[in-house]
């Protein structure tokens, strides 16, 4: 299996594939209100929305970055609801040319949403369109070339564009600090992902019980989107085993199956955290050696696998490089006073 696969077959990666893009739409709350968790940003949203609305103006420039699957896009698409605009949705890679971005931000209309999800990945012309775009809505136009060439500004109408990126320091600092809001989404609290899961089931008209919400909940990773689809695996063994209810034995042969444990890890999770001890007594150790071991690139190690195994506190990033913590190895079986090499 390459390691484009391995990654894109991993069941509990964040990342979203495009069928699931579809599916989710379905799931998605349509209003603030029926948003669960992130309490501090709903709440300054609420006031945001509300102000915007009573003075018919449009909202500032609003950047939501953290960890995928946390719902920055969803969060988006409230925003344009709440604020009655349309929205459109793009992302950095795609915006390859100024006259892409040109063609989608003279055709917004005013109190529309423009949202640009990994906005990092656009490259450093894009992003001097958007300087004049975001803080006079103008758009900048060269007209003809060498000598002769000169420049005419295009008013646009008012907008409101929505970035979402999993990388906050690759964005421009000038783009940054055109943004009025920005909001750092968390992993979530277990009890908020099972208020989620219990959503979702019945959106998708299955019966759940609540240790079965309990149990995907706990495995979830604290995220939303890899919830969703461990409950629609749940719900898939529950209609071969000919189960009409998803219980706690369901979910729990479920997860055993996909061999994901108590906290959520998977075998790539295991293997990272196997070969950091087994191979390198538990590190410290380099991102890039970690990569080369397991066969993965950094990028997808920093990315997709590092984030939550620093938040359960099973991996330590030093200056030296990565360490597992004491947790790890209790976790995974070894003994730590073993793996100690005498310096």
């Amino acid at each position: 299996m390459t390691e484009e696969n391995q990654t894109e077959n991993r069941l509990v990666t964040s990342e979203s594939t495009a069928d699931e893009n579809m599916i989710e739409v379905t799931l998605r709350p349509e209003h603030l209100t029926d948003f669960v968790g992130q309490i501090q940003i709903k709440k300054n949203l609420d006031v945001s929305i509300t102000a915007a609305k009573a003075r018919e103006d449009v909202l500032e420039h609003i950047l939501l970055y953290g960890n995928p699957g946390l719902g920055k896009t969803t969060l988006a698409h409230i925003i344009a609801r709440e604020m009655g605009g349309n929205i459109k949705v793009t992302s950095g890679p795609v915006l390859e040319k100024v006259g892409d971005l040109a063609a989608i931000l003279s055709n917004l209309q005013r109190g529309d949403i423009l949202f640009i999800d990994e906005i990092h990945r656009i490259n450093k012309t894009i992003a001097e369109v958007l300087y004049p775009a975001l803080e006079d809505y103008a758009l900048d136009i060269i007209i003809g070339q060498g000598p002769a060439a000169r420049t005419i500004r295009m008013p646009l109408e008012k907008f409101t564009l929505i970035g979402a990126t999993t990388k906050m320091s690759l964005l421009p600092g000038p783009l940054r600090d055109r943004f009025g809001h920005v909001f750092h989404l968390n992993f979530y609290e277990h009890s908020d992902i099972e208020t989620i899961v219990n959503r979702n089931a019945i959106l998708l008209k299955t019966k759940l019980e609540p240790e079965g919400s309990a149990l995907i909940a706990q495995r979830a990773r604290r995220t939303p989107r890899i919830a969703n689809r461990l409950l629609k695996r749940a719900r898939d063994f529950a209609q071969v085993q000919n189960q009409e209810f998803i219980g706690k034995k369901i979910v729990s042969d479920t997860m055993n199956m996909l061999a994901i444990d108590e906290f959520g890890l998977d075998e790539i999770d295991r293997l990272l955290l196997t070969t950091m001890i087994e191979k390198f007594n538990g590190g410290p150790v380099g991102l890039n050696t970690i990569a080369a071991a397991i066969s993965e690139e950094m990028d997808t190690i920093e990315d997709i696998y590092e984030p939550f195994l620093l938040q359960i506190g099973f991996l330590e990033r030093t200056p030296r490089g990565r360490k597992a913590t004491p947790a790890a190895y209790a976790h995974l079986g070894f003994d730590q006073n073993k793996n100690q090499t005498l310096l």
